[in-house]
């Protein structure tokens, strides 16, 4: 599945128009995300000039200010596809959403799990000076619409678009995909606490602006918590959270009754254990341990006030992971991080170097690839003609050329595009053990970093208490 999203880029003013769009332009093409440049393209001019061509087609139709660029994210599912399989998506998207009239950069950033491609093209037209124009709506009608397209013709999934439905799962992805603090529960469990709580539908308006909420009330009844933007339609949390319903629940649910429903009755359970011995964990496990028993003090603290412990939620949850690295790789002491860490780096770089081998021996059968290329492009026109339709007779003494050529090199149409799907696979079996041991190595040298940090703040603490007793000695005054 591939979610695209559009954004802009403004005017810096006088002294440098474009340097958004220039630094953009930098960005998506950096080598270290981009295999060296391999995944880099470009329509309707050149990579190395792009900035210089969009820059001039501006000052030619006197439209160089206001927006300067837009820049296009496609962001596809992880473990779904491979770098060179996007780089085609990616090309073909381009050509046909503005490969027409805007000069255009593209790359494929292969650096993160998710693999993501990025699109940055002009405002300006080069064919008659308009400038691009994205009204509200497109993405539903114009941008998704051709990413979903072009996934299903390479077997990817793809989003649905259901005018309220595509936005939320839009929205919910991108929330997942980056990170950031998913507020859906949060709003969902204070929702049905006040509705418990509450005898009418004021006095669930009260008790929810008792928690910190902001109320608006139009066609739909929303919500917003502290530390959110925007508004939040309670609909869109289920059908149950829609006002109507909530005013039926208010009359239908009580304390007493959820006590109730919920209440179990006691009885007595046969339960034979097996005991076994407790592992014991070294000092340094017992470090990590304890530092995740101290912030397990966020528990205690009121769920609808979870926004203000972000920074705290995401240092338990890397210090849970570095806990759980050193139980998973049995470190017992420095030495033997160490050498976990210098395993795990020769391991990726081993990886590389397979990698690398896979892409050296794609390159060799290239000839064959594009030939099976322009095969795939006249298929469906080779089925008409097959199926007795005579007006694709060019097309099909293209078709018999190409296959000919397959032939001479002792290879058939379908057994290229084994072929093809053969390296693919390969690929993207490579880049999930680089991401893994990637991901891995990071978690072991954050450690390292940390334990070194920690190593040199003691050394400084020595030496400020050597010299403070030699400072001390030298005030004592002489018999």
């Amino acid at each position: 599945m591939a979610i695209s999203k559009i954004m802009h880029m403004k005017d810096c003013g006088k002294s440098y128009h474009g340097m958004h769009l220039k630094r953009s332009i930098d960005y998506v093409t950096v080598p270290e995300k981009t295999q060296n440049g391999r995944l880099v393209g470009s329509v309707n001019c050149m990579v190395d000039s792009a900035f210089e061509q969009m820059r001039k087609t501006k000052i030619k139709f006197e439209k160089n200010n206001q927006r300067q660029g837009y820049h296009i994210v496609l962001s596809f599912k992880e473990g779904e596809v491979d770098p060179d399989t996007v780089f085609e998506i990616t090309q073909k998207f381009v050509n046909e959403y503005v490969g027409s009239r805007y000069e255009a950069v593209f790359a494929v950033h292969d650096n993160t799990v998710h693999i993501h491609s990025h699109v940055i093209f002009n405002s300006v037209s080069f064919v008659d000076g308009r400038k691009y124009h994205c009204s509200k709506g497109d993405w539903e009608k114009e941008i998704q619409p051709i990413t979903n397209r072009l996934c299903e013709e390479y077997g990817l999934s793809v989003l649905e678009l259901d005018g309220e439905r595509a936005n939320s799962e839009y929205k919910e992805w991108s929330v997942q995909r980056d990170g950031r603090f998913v507020w859906g529960d949060m709003i969902k469990r204070d929702l049905d606490a006040c509705i418990l709580q509450a005898v009418t539908f004021e006095s669930f308006l009260s008790l929810m602006t008792e928690k910190g909420y902001e109320i608006k009330q139009g066609k739909y009844l929303a919500v917003k918590p502290p530390g959110m933007s925007r508004f939040k339609r309670c609909k869109s949390l289920g059908d149950e959270y829609s006002e109507e319903c909530i005013r039926e629940r208010i009359i239908e649910e009580n304390l007493q009754t959820y006590q109730k429903e919920h209440q179990s009755k006691p009885k007595l359970v046969k339960c034979y254990v097996k005991r076994y011995k407790r592992a014991k964990m070294s000092g340094i496990q017992k470090k990590y341990y304890a530092r995740l028993f101290r912030i397990g003090k966020l528990k205690k603290r009121a769920y609808s006030q979870a926004w203000k412990y972000r920074d705290d939620i995401k240092k338990m949850h890397r210090l849970q992971q570095q806990y759980l690295f050193l139980a998973r790789h049995e470190i017992l002491s420095l030495p033997e991080l160490v050498a976990v860490v210098d395993n795990l780096n020769q391991k990726k770089t081993e990886c590389y170097t397979d990698k690398s081998k896979v892409y050296k021996a794609k390159a060799k059968c290239k000839t064959l690839f594009d030939t099976a290329n322009e095969m795939k492009e006249l298929e469906c026109a080779e089925i008409a003609y097959q199926n007795g339709d005579n007006y694709f007779d060019e097309e099909h003494s293209k078709w018999i050329e190409l296959e000919s050529r397959l032939k001479a090199e002792g290879y058939t149409f379908m057994e290229v595009v084994k072929l093809q799907e053969h390296y693919r696979k390969q690929i993207a079996d490579v880049n999930a053990k680089i991401a893994a041991i990637k991901k891995e190595w990071s978690l072991g040298d954050s450690v390292l970093r940390e334990y070194e940090e920690a190593a040199v703040r003691q050394e400084e603490r020595q030496r400020e208490q050597e010299e403070n007793k030699i400072k001390d000695k030298e005030k004592q005054p002489v018999r």
